[in-house]
């Protein structure tokens, strides 16, 4: 039987995040994160904090780490949804359901004494991060910002007794041109649009901080109503805005206005873990800096990571004018695919959007749930 203990010391917190790097050496799929990225994340300074809490735990086998994760109580989600929920995250463990269940009770016993009715998950640590169970799409490596894990977790979570809450679809798409079809159709769109007063614009790099202080508003506003959405708050949304500075191409990031009013934001990134692939265990020095430097202009592939419009706009093509623009600079700018998600399956409207497009669903990821009355 594995020893499980919260982590509070600096050492601890160092063996919490190293452990997927010992976990994961020699799978060509995996992508470490960046050790730098996780520490910040985990530390009581981040916003996050301000309206909730998280506890890590860590399973060992005399010295050696062979599990962890965290309980989570989300003030944010639980006053939003008005649900007393409680939620697990950075779950990891090596190949034994005994030490997972050791893992998951321990979590479970958390969100318990904090007087919460179910757990869900996993969110790392809210839905505003990485989050879910990869279920399908092994064989490819995920791209930035979506999660990896052993094929055995899905199977270890469902024996525990967690069920299925909601899968998040990845889809695919690109090629060596974007069809006429759809250049045509958007154009055709904008200048019908224009007439009415909305425009789609590029992100305005010199005007940065007001820029996302726009997509910030459409963003608490266009994800509202979707499954396990939790508006961010001013904090928050700053500090994940300087995070994704750092890596974000302004020809793959829109905005749509109504006479100046911000009523849509589409955002792409360069999947930068082609270059955290190679890497050694995340570490930015002596030598990874360079490597995110020189290795910048190889990657290939994209993820429209973010897509929305407010609601009363919707149904009025701005989606594909989204798409397209992001398709055809993507394509001018040397990158050869494109991944969108992460969709959620009870989405029609985008999932039957993409597939208009050509798209398909490459990697599955499922987020669990499980009642805690009484158990």
């Amino acid at each position: 039987m594995a020893t499980i203990t919260a982590v509070t010391t600096k050492n601890e917190f160092k063996e919490f995040i190293d452990f997927p790097y010992d976990l994961y050496k020699g799978d060509p799929n995996f992508t470490p994160e960046l050790f730098i990225a996780q520490r910040d994340l985990l530390k009581e300074t981040h916003p996050f904090y301000r309206h909730s809490k998280l506890t890590c735990f860590i399973a060992k086998d005399g010295s050696k780490v062979v599990g962890r994760i965290a309980a989570i109580k989300n003030g944010n989600h639980i006053e939003f949804t008005g649900r007393n929920e409680g939620f697990f995250g950075f779950f990891d463990v090596i190949n034994d359901y005994s030490v997972a269940k050791q893992l998951l009770d321990t979590a479970k016993e958390w969100i318990k004494k904090e007087n919460l009715i179910a757990m869900l998950g996993p969110a790392n640590p809210s839905t505003n991060e990485t989050c879910g169970v990869l279920v399908k799409g092994f064989e490819v490596p995920s791209p930035v910002m979506l999660t990896y894990n052993k094929q055995y977790y899905p199977e270890f979570l469902e024996k525990y007794g967690l069920v299925k809450k909601m899968d998040l679809y990845a889809y695919t798409m690109l090629g060596k041109e974007v069809p006429t079809r759809i250049t045509e159709a958007s154009g055709a769109l904008e200048d019908r649009l224009k007439k009415r007063g909305i425009v789609v614009r590029k992100l305005e790099m010199k005007n940065f901080k007001e820029e996302a202080k726009k997509v910030m508003e459409v963003y608490n506003k266009a994800w509202d109503k979707n499954w396990g959405f939790v508006p961010m708050t001013d904090d928050e949304f700053r500090y994940m805005a300087k995070d994704l500075k750092m890596i974000l191409d302004p020809d793959l990031a829109f905005v749509a206005e109504h006479n100046g009013t911000p009523i849509g934001f589409s955002l792409s990134l360069p999947d930068i873990n082609f270059i955290l692939r190679k890497i050694p265990r995340g570490r930015l020095l002596p030598t990874g800096i360079f490597k995110l430097l020189f290795l910048k202009s190889k990657i290939k592939n994209i993820r429209i990571i973010t897509l929305g419009i407010v609601e009363e706009y919707r149904r009025h093509g701005i989606e594909a004018i989204f798409y397209a623009r992001t398709l055809e600079n993507g394509l001018k700018k040397g990158y050869e695919t494109a991944d969108a998600s992460w969709i959620l399956e009870n989405n029609l409207q985008m999932n039957r959007g993409l597939e208009s497009l050509g798209a398909h669903i490459y990697k599955t990821f499922r987020i669990y749930e499980m009642p805690l009355n009484g158990k």
